[in-house]
């Protein structure tokens, strides 16, 4: 400040200037703080969402695979089980610290980050509670438990799975993600993991931590459960397309109950599966050009499908189709009523060209007709038409036409409208992942939503990147060049977060695009 005898008027206003640059840090704090504690939760319901996929998919199917089939899968599927009540009970640890520590530093849920700041940036109770008496050198029985249980769960892993060549990738990834104690040499600044991830960490940090340990756990699980799953088949066969399966009776007569299966079906283009029975085989599907031509009544259809497992075995599994052959259209009873479906969802969303199909039975599609208030309804061939709603929340579709004895018939058919969902930050297809820090500014970043059947696309124009210890860095564009700076100096463990994404989209109709969820980077 100024040297030597001050007026009262400088004197204020040098006093003025210190409260204004200490509100501009406590701003930056706070905004920091905010970063982290969203991307805590983004982590929180990715593992929600793992966990799920777990339990409802792949533990159902390898249970069910065990009592099929237990001499191939029963061992497995035993060897799972111990794996994820060990795994259990490292989260449930982990998320027991997290409620301990914010008992301890008086965090309240379901408010406002900002009214929260004083317990997310509290480091005492994490240095309390990791380390004796706050000295680094010295970590605590509740420390040494943590690292016991992260222990117990590589440890079964290597046991078990170690000499399985084809499990292989599980037991690298758990020797890498789940450790609590640095290989020898292998600490990024000569100090422990638990000085790193927790000494003089404030409360928002612990929890991060904690959650990536938590994540990184029930990864391993996924990968267990995906590779015990495969473990009997040929490494060279990938079943990576996905077709849906819709078994019932091709024909009903009326009063009669019939019962359909409906299910997901998963084929490859291995050379090593052949399909007898059919005319070609394209793309690991056998193809049959039927025909109505002949007599009319129930034609069968069958053959077997042959897989060779790992051990060079052929599996056989015959398979049989059964239709029937009817009178043509100029022959079937009228009914009455008309039909409309929606070709992709039973909803239509705002914006977007919505496919949808109509039809009278027996009667020339050619000459039917669809209104929509307060929606652009386009023809694109006899019986179907691309719709186009704008505002509200429901739209009502008319259809009309003529049916086979003259008459005229329309009917209105109702259909909710819906906003297109939020798209997801993205880089090489995920928003979670992981690379050295020397690859990072040559990343670029992306935004889609995933599994979305409309041609929607984005261009990303700009976003915030942050990483531990600097305030965040607003980039124009899509790539991370401009961040090389910031990333020279980052070590393993630490964490690279891409939020407040802004991009432009095609195909939305002029939809504002918002909430583009962030991308977070755990350096290597």
């Amino acid at each position: 400040m100024a040297q030597g005898k001050q007026t009262p008027r400088q004197k204020m206003i040098n006093l003025m200037y210190l409260v204004f640059i200490a509100m501009m840090a406590l701003n930056i704090d706070a905004e920091i703080i905010r970063s982290y504690y969203d991307s805590t939760r983004a982590l929180n319901e990715t593992r929600t969402l793992t966990e799920r996929k777990n339990e409802k998919i792949f533990e159902k199917t390898l249970e069910a695979k065990a009592q099929q089939v237990p001499d191939t899968y029963a061992k497995p599927w035993a060897d799972y089980q111990i794996l994820r009540n060990k795994i259990n009970v490292l989260v449930a640890h982990a998320e027991k610290i997290k409620t301990q520590l914010k008992k301890e530093t008086e965090f309240k849920d379901g408010i406002d980050v900002s009214e929260n700041f004083a317990a997310l940036n509290n480091n005492e109770p994490t240095t309390d509670y990791f380390f004796n008496e706050g000295d680094e050198n010295s970590p605590s029985k509740r420390a040494d438990e943590l690292k016991s249980k992260i222990d117990d769960v590589r440890n079964y892993i290597n046991a078990t799975f170690g000499n399985n060549p084809q499990l292989q990738d599980l037991v690298d990834r758990a020797n890498k993600s789940l450790i609590a104690e640095y290989p020898k040499g292998k600490s990024p600044n000569e100090k422990t993991w638990f000085q790193n991830k927790f000494y003089h960490q404030p409360l928002i940090a612990a929890i991060s931590n904690l959650e990536i340990i938590q994540n990184d756990a029930r990864n391993v699980q996924s990968d267990a459960l995906a590779l015990m799953l495969q473990e009997k088949v040929d490494a060279s066969i990938k079943f990576s397309s996905y077709e849906p399966i819709v078994s019932g009776p091709v024909d009903i007569q009326a009063g009669e109950q019939a019962e359909v299966k409906v299910m997901l079906g998963t084929y490859s283009n291995s050379d090593k599966i052949r399909i007898s029975g059919v005319s070609r085989q394209e793309n690991g599907k056998g193809i049959i050009p039927i025909s109505g031509s002949g007599a009319e009544g129930p034609r069968t259809l069958n053959g077997t499908i042959t897989l060779t497992d790992a051990s060079g075995k052929p599996q056989s599994f015959p398979w049989t189709h059964t239709y029937n052959v009817i009178a043509g259209p100029q022959l079937v009873k009228l009914q009455k009523g008309l039909l409309l479906s929606a070709d992709k969802m039973n909803v239509m969303y705002r914006g977007l060209e919505n496919p949808v199909s109509g039809s009278i039975l027996g009667a020339d599609n050619a000459k039917l007709s669809l209104s929509a208030p307060g929606a652009s309804v386009r023809n694109t061939g006899p019986g179907k038409w691309i719709v186009k709603p704008s505002t509200g929340n429901v739209v009502k579709l008319t259809l009309s036409g003529v049916d086979p004895t003259g008459k005229s018939i329309s009917q209105v058919f109702e259909y909710r409208i819906k906003n297109v969902p939020p798209p997801q930050g993205q880089m090489r297809g995920k928003n979670v992942l992981s690379m050295p820090a020397t690859s990072v500014p040559n990343q670029s970043v992306q935004a889609a939503i995933p599994d979305f059947d409309f041609p929607v696309t984005f261009n990303v124009t700009g976003f915030m990147v942050k990483v531990p210890g600097r305030a965040g860095l607003l980039i124009s564009g899509n790539t991370l060049g401009e961040a090389a700076g910031l990333t020279k100096n980052l070590r393993t463990g630490d964490v690279v977060y891409i939020y407040d994404i802004k991009a432009t989209a095609t195909g939305l109709d002029g939809q504002i695009v918002k909430n583009i969820s962030p991308i977070v980077i755990n350096i290597q």
